[in-house]
């Protein structure tokens, strides 16, 4: 009979302790751990684990794991070029970016593909699935419905039909009986989980659940629940735009960081095969404070637009945004130009802007952003052949980045004719043909292009 003991779960980060204490030792937040029953078996070892032995690297077959397409290129991608049986995954987005749509997508070319699917729903009614399902197109009969939020019963269910692939949405809705909680309670999910990971990792099926994000952008619940899971996938994009991102941020099998392009129409989300192309769709022709930089998204290179409006401020403090880029690099980058460059931007507004609702973190952006600051306040276009890349310091040296040759291909690729690139990229770059490169290697040379 297996014994239950009480055991504190911070509804922060997740941190299990044996008793209560006031400040959370996890992440140092007060008054935040709830008390929840603490499941063990008569030996205290967890199903996952139990009659293993340890063995030798060498004894393990090492021959590559079959993949499973999902039936979407762009998603396939994301994951490292399919699902790896026995995965779970997960996948977060802000309400009506389209998570359960894609997913219910996937699950109409598994069935087509012969893969037997039960898609658990905690949150929506057979007939509403039905109703959003018609717009999708026809499902096979190997995708099936069960609305359910006990977690045992679902667990008997599978454990009994033996699908290949197992659907819930979403994990925030699921209640475990032998569990005390609300439903989407850091005790309710953290086990929900659990329990989820060891079905998984046992019987092979493979497991994709959807989760709700908090305000902060992050899955609710409690952050271990992105450690438990193989792989952890984000969907981002404004409800009212037309284009979804799907990012992925943790991958045990593949690359992380990589990105899947979406388009949202009305019978569902459509792949976009050349992001770049949507990205620079309807660009204006020698638009002052407009430049083109390639960043990479994963192991693919992307080309984006960059906008800086620079004007003469009304006011005593100017003012700074930045959309789709760190608003402190922005700031930190303006400050080189009046150090470096002996320009006085503390008298004008300055605005940057990521077309297309990309978020950009990488620090090659940083050399086109200063193009386009610096066009705008010149008021003189760069001209609409020209690709920038490059990493500037605060001395306004301008640093070499990776994956040089591949954005200067994709430029090519997309008709581009000229690209800035750092000096230290360009000394290990041959002649590529059709672009005319122009290294620099600090800031100052950028007045005279």
């Amino acid at each position: 009979m297996a014994k239950k003991s009480t055991a504190f779960f911070c509804s922060s980060c997740g941190y299990e302790s044996a008793k209560w204490v006031g400040q959370c030792p996890g992440c140092r937040a007060w008054n935040t751990l709830t008390e929840a029953p603490k499941h063990h078996d008569e030996k205290g070892v967890s199903a996952i684990t139990r009659g293993t032995k340890p063995v030798r690297l060498h004894e393990i077959d090492r021959t590559k794991e079959e993949r499973i397409s999902v039936g979407m290129a762009e998603f396939d991608r994301v994951l490292g070029g399919g699902v790896v049986p026995g995965s779970l995954i997960l996948i977060g987005g802000d309400p009506g970016v389209g998570k359960s749509t894609v997913v219910l997508q996937i699950c109409r070319h598994l069935a087509a593909a012969g893969q037997d699917v039960i898609y658990v729903s905690g949150e929506e009614s057979e007939r509403q699935i039905r109703l959003r399902s018609d717009r999708i197109g026809a499902f096979e009969d190997g995708f099936r419905l069960y609305c359910e939020t006990n977690l045992s019963e679902i667990l008997a269910t599978v454990s009994f039909e033996k699908p290949d692939f197992l659907i819930i949405d979403s994990i925030q809705t699921m209640v475990n009986p032998a569990i005390q909680g609300v439903p989407g309670s850091v005790s309710q999910v953290k086990e929900s989980t659990a329990s989820l990971l060891n079905l998984a990792k046992s019987t092979g099926i493979n497991v994709l659940i959807i989760g709700h994000v908090t305000k902060e952008g992050q899955v609710a619940g409690p952050r271990l629940l992105e450690h438990m899971v193989d792989t952890v996938l984000y969907i981002e994009g404004e409800r009212f735009d037309n284009y979804r991102l799907l990012r992925g941020v943790k991958n045990r099998f593949g690359p992380t960081n990589e990105v899947g392009v979406f388009e949202m129409t009305s019978t569902g989300l459509r792949e976009v095969r050349n992001p770049s192309e949507l990205m620079l769709a309807g660009r204006m022709a020698d638009a002052p404070g407009s430049i083109v930089a390639c960043v990479m998204e994963g192991t693919r290179p992307l080309l984006i637009e960059i906008q800086a409006l620079v004007s003469k401020t009304g006011f005593g403090t100017p003012r700074r945004t930045a959309v789709g880029v760190d608003y402190n690099r922005v700031n930190l980058l303006i400050a080189v130009i009046e150090k470096r460059l002996r320009i006085q931007l503390s008298d004008y507004d300055a605005y940057v802007n990521v077309v297309g609702g990309m978020r950009v973190s990488e620090p090659s952006l940083d050399l086109a952003i200063i193009l386009a600051l610096l066009s705008s306040y010149y008021n003189k276009p760069f001209g609409t052949n020209v690709v920038a890349f490059g990493e500037v310091g605060l001395a306004g040296e301008v640093r070499a980045v990776s994956h040089a040759l591949q954005r200067v291909q994709e430029a090519k690729k997309i008709g581009f004719s000229a690209a800035i690139i750092p000096e230290g990229n360009a000394k290990r770059l041959k002649n590529i043909e059709g672009v005319k490169l122009t290294a620099v290697s600090e800031i100052r040379q950028l007045i005279n292009q």
